[in-house]
């Protein structure tokens, strides 16, 4: 037997998601969604979302707890895909955060941020969504070459990431008039007007 006998074994490789259980849990999202697009959130029931997802609630107790843990897992779900998109697009490092894109999709879902802010769930979600984009603003404004001290750098991503959702009040409000990827440039200036050190970058 050759080699070192004292070298440790290579680490497995990491464990695929099961491409049924992500199904599974998307369609079960998507029919709770549905649902409160048509009744408030808390007339809502499991029961319903079973009927409407074609899933049994064995299925469903094997992932969530209630309909409130399966909201705020799609929700955040959502957030992480959608907040690491320009990474996974290789976008270029100027552009560090897909405002864009994630203004685009909430146009082309007319009635979910109504049933969302109906649900008196919006804070959380407002939350969920501020954590997801704050962590992927750090990773672009790293990537990007801007250096500053660590608390400085998060505090300044979660800054961005709460202005984002303003910026999204605000078009909503405005009746998304503004085309998505005007919203974008317009976000982006603001953003670097407000980042030290972002002249110096090379961005």
């Amino acid at each position: 037997m050759s080699g070192n006998p004292t070298a440790k074994p290579a680490p497995p490789p990491p464990a695929k998601p099961d491409r049924r259980i992500r199904r599974t849990r998307d369609t079960l999202g998507d029919a709770l969604i549905n649902l409160m697009q048509e009744k408030p959130f808390d007339s809502i029931t499991v029961q319903q979302v079973l009927d409407r997802a074609g899933v049994s609630r064995a299925t469903f107790y094997t992932h969530y707890r209630d309909k409130d843990d399966l909201f705020l897992s799609d929700v955040e779900d959502f957030f992480e895909m959608m907040s690491a998109l320009l990474t996974r697009c290789g976008a270029p490092a100027t552009r560090i955060a897909p405002v864009e894109e994630f203004f685009a999709h909430v146009a082309d879902v007319p009635g979910v941020s109504d049933a969302i802010n109906a649900s008196g769930r919006g804070a959380d979600v407002r939350e969920l969504g501020t954590g997801c984009f704050a962590r992927s603003i750090e990773q672009r404004l790293t990537l990007a070459g801007i250096v500053l001290p660590t608390t400085e750098l998060k505090a300044i991503s979660h800054a961005l990431a709460g202005a984002l959702f303003s910026l999204l009040d605000w078009w909503i409000r405005q009746g998304k008039t503004m085309p998505p990827k005007e919203v974008d440039a317009l976000f982006h200036r603001l953003a670097w007007s407000s980042v030290p050190g972002a002249a110096r970058a090379k961005i």
